[in-house]
């Protein structure tokens, strides 16, 4: 195959920075500690190095990724469809109230997770009369800014598909029209890129990866031929492979190029279907194909496997076919360099590429399948899937463990009891500078593990008597002793393997750093029941929440292992989780909270394979769960993603209170649940952590109103924050939080007088 026929492109790079200069820049200019311009400076600076570091590892193909906070609030703003409330601001106050709010009251965007990742995408709000009043003159200075970077030719713009920024926005218009208002938006900046010279515009469509894409059909013929012809177009369907009856008309559409996931997630059972596709229906030989073979979701380094999918793609569809290496999905989902790890085993580093590695091994694919010799290959692409081996099942474990010892309605009556509107957090409260800083000098040695100890228990005590002054019903202890919410569990157990700067970024200026599973998991010993202790002798206070992070969103939130199947390590992270259940208990705790935000967050994107996943995700839960007396309240929490298709699977966790993200969503999933009939306590969130606006009483109030006049049980409503706090600061949350408690008073007396159940139980000591 001539070296002319295959091409390396990127489709998405990290934009945080090597050492998280972005995130910095951000809280910096937030805080008011520094100006706009030097904000822009910094965003720059990272936008071409990264475009830069991509041309010098031999890519052909630089994709112009970058953002200052997210792309699909970029296209809100490059396409004129900020809602109204936003326009009596401009520029960066307009693009960060979207993302923030803005004081006094102006809410921000809904977020959301994108497709099946743990990126939060900032939801666009259309009505049946948005009309694009499009503005591409920032985005096309960033282009420009690209190709003195890298060159013209090698200078790819991307832009999100006027199908996916309509799929996933939220508001009541008819799509089909929405889209057709857009196409003349888009039309109008291809022909601005047309007059830059680019080699081709990027065109990122993932929804057509959804197993709905057929009702799309019409919709994308339509658009892309009112787009063709003006400058050649490159399709991307990341994320998963393309459904079998959405494939046929999907290679047929008037784009010079298609690029097609054929890694599909990590340690799904299925694999990926690409391949086989391909052998069926073969693919346009006018067409260009790009090969997502380099997983951009994983920090595996490629096994050898990419080379001979390539190969075999190269022997069915002939040696004049174009090609173009490139990642399953956008590197954004990856860490951005393994040469920053100093610490990691080499056994461990030896299997790893991040970004920077990936690009190295999509330029080692394309020279393998292009030397003189070219590259032997076994794969039958008829057959191939790259499904992960089968392991640990539940059939494996007993049946009892997937369940509580008593159904929901004989648990309840034994549980704690409490007044109508209890109040609660989700679990954290705010990592300030001081236990940051103490962290550091116990990592460094400076100071020793005892007096780390007691500048945590410092911070705990805080918490403690700050939740008793302020009227919290349930308290938490905070979580001061927690980097993360899946890092911590994960250096307690056996399995994992931890970084030091193997950050992604999860949306804005919020970056994890996830661990890496190498090995079956196992706990090492009592994770959580030492600051249970501490917390519950520190107020009188009849209950204080046990803490833990559930099964799925373990697995979710770490970069699992691909040998084997997800479901096998969620199970062995629920075996684990189990033991922690029991000795919580044991040590007198009535009320623990599991929470598995992330099971959304991994459904499949195919509707035939969710119900397997849904299966296990929900058996995982209850294994973990299981072994809590019919006294012991099971509390989960579910956060940032469209639940409303999987209230069975909810249903079937069998936990005694749910809460969830709430404030930004128009109560939707309330009223969702509502509908399907969900008979436990639920707490919906009403307070919005993910912005520094302070809630005032009447719209917490308000809140609470609705949630009963959706019809849910006055007495098993519960009141609090949308997510844990974490991220906020005690100046922010102090005040929201005694609003909220002020808000439960006052719907308590306006519903009766708090009637409802006496509080009348006791905390075990």
């Amino acid at each position: 195959m001539s070296a002319d026929n295959v091409k390396t492109s990127t489709i998405g790079y990290p934009r945080i920075g090597p050492k998280r200069e972005m995130k910095k820049a951000l809280e910096e200019y937030w805080a008011g500690k520094s100006s706009k311009e030097a904000l822009t400076a910094v965003a720059k600076q990272v936008e071409e190095a990264a475009w830069k570091t991509q041309a010098d590892s031999g890519i052909n193909m630089v994709a112009l990724d970058g953002t200052c906070y997210d792309q699909m609030l970029d296209h809100c703003t490059y396409l004129g469809l900020l809602p109204a409330r936003f326009q009596e601001l401009s520029g960066l106050d307009a693009y960060f109230a979207a993302a923030r709010g803005h004081p006094p009251n102006i809410t921000a965007l809904d977020m959301s997770k994108l497709m099946d990742s743990n990126y939060h995408y900032l939801v666009p709000e259309l009505t049946a009369t948005s009309t694009p009043k499009p503005n591409w003159a920032p985005f096309l200075e960033a282009v420009r800014r690209g190709q003195a970077t890298v060159g013209v030719e090698k200078a790819v713009p991307m832009l999100i598909g006027p199908i996916t920024f309509t799929v996933l926005s939220r508001g009541d218009f008819d799509r089909s029209v929405m889209i057709q208002r857009l196409g003349p938006a888009y039309q109008t900046v291809l022909n601005e890129l047309a007059k830059l010279g680019v080699p081709e515009v990027q065109i990122h469509e993932p929804v057509l990866a959804l197993s709905a894409a057929n009702q799309y059909q019409a919709d994308a013929e339509t658009v892309y031929q009112s787009l063709a012809g003006t400058v050649p177009l490159h399709l991307v369907v990341p994320y998963d492979d393309v459904a079998a009856d959405v494939y046929p008309w999907l290679v047929k559409l008037p784009v010079q190029a298609i690029g097609l996931d054929f890694c599909g997630v990590p340690g799904a059972p299925h694999g990926n279907s690409t391949c086989q596709l391909i052998a069926k229906y073969g693919f346009p030989s006018d067409k260009r194909l790009g090969v997502g073979i380099i997983d951009g979701r994983s920090p595996w380094a490629d096994n050898g496997t990419a080379i001979k999918v390539v190969a075999a793609l190269r022997k069915h569809l002939g040696p004049g076919q174009a090609l173009s290496v490139q990642t399953s999905a956008s590197l954004q989902h990856v860490p951005l360099d393994l040469n920053l790890e100093t610490e990691l085993p080499t056994a461990v580093k030896s299997r790893l590429a991040f970004a920077q590695q990936k690009l190295e091994e999509m330029v080692a694919v394309k020279e393998a399948v292009t030397g003189h010799a070219g590259a032997a290959s076994d794969i039958d692409l008829s057959t191939y899937t790259g499904a992960p081996a089968m392991g640990l099942t539940a059939k494996a474990i007993p049946t009892e463990f997937f369940q509580r010892p008593a159904p929901f309605a004989v648990r309840r009556p034994q549980q704690p009891q409490f007044h109508a509107f209890p109040t609660t957090t989700i679990g954290s409260f705010p990592q300030t500078p001081t236990i940051r800083r103490a962290r550091l000098q116990y990592k460094k040695g400076t100071i020793s593990e005892v007096e780390y100890r007691e500048r945590i228990a410092a911070e705990i005590g805080y918490s403690i008597g700050a939740q008793e002054a302020l009227g919290l019903d349930v308290l938490v202890h905070g979580e001061a002793e927690r980097t993360d919410m899946v890092e911590y569990f994960g250096m307690k157990l056996n399995g994992f393997c931890f970084t030091q700067h193997a950050w992604v970024q999860s949306y804005g200026s919020r970056y994890v750093r996830p661990p890496l599973i190498v090995g079956d998991v196992s706990r090492q010993g009592p994770m959580t029941v030492h600051e249970f202790e501490l917390a519950q002798s520190m107020t009188s206070r009849a209950f204080v929440k046990g803490m833990l992070t559930g099964p799925t969103t373990i697995i979710n939130w770490s970069f699992p292992r691909k040998d084997i199947t997800r479901s096998e390590q969620a199970f062995q992270i629920g075996l684990a989780l189990r033991e922690e259940v029991a000795d919580l208990e044991k040590a007198g705790c009535r009320i623990i909270q599991v929470d598995d935000p992330a099971i959304r967050e991994g459904l499949p994107l195919k509707t035939d394979r969710q119900a397997l996943y849904l299966e296990w995700s929900a058996a995982a839960f209850r294994l973990s769960c299981g072994v809590a007396t019919p006294a012991c309240q099971i509390v989960t929490h579910l956060c940032y993603s469209n639940f409303e298709e999987i209230m069975a699977a909810i249903d079937a966790l069998d936990a005694d209170v749910l809460t969830i993200e709430n404030s930004r969503s128009d109560d939707e999933m309330v009223r969702a649940l509502s509908a399907y009939g969900y008979s436990r306590d639920l707490g919906p969130g009403v307070y919005d952590v993910h912005s520094p606006l302070v809630p005032s009483v009447e719209s917490m109030a308000a809140k609470a109103r609705a949630y009963v006049a959706a019809g849910i049980d006055i007495s098993k409503v519960w009141l609090n924050p949308d997510c844990g706090l974490k991220t906020r600061r005690w100046e922010e949350v102090l005040p929201s939080l005694r609003n909220m408690v002020a808000a439960a008073k006052l719907v308590r007396e306006e519903m009766g007088g708090g009637k409802g159940n006496a509080r009348g139980v006791t905390a075990a000591k």
